[in-house]
């Protein structure tokens, strides 16, 4: 099944979303997205787990 989250998810004014077939590849997406857009965010074990939680099955 297909996973997908968007930073609206997060309630972020953020316009971004993605899709990928497994967990390890959105949540790579979601590193890349964090790392150029919302360099405010620190990718702790904590905000992955937050993180995770948001991600839905489509």
């Amino acid at each position: 099944m297909t996973k997908s989250i968007s930073c609206a998810d997060a309630g972020k004014d953020c316009g971004w979303s993605a899709t990928a077939n497994t967990e390890d590849e959105l949540l790579a997406k979601v590193t890349e997205h964090v790392k150029a857009d919302h360099k405010e965010i620190e990718l702790n074990d904590k905000n992955i787990s937050n993180i995770k939680s948001l991600i839905k099955e489509i």
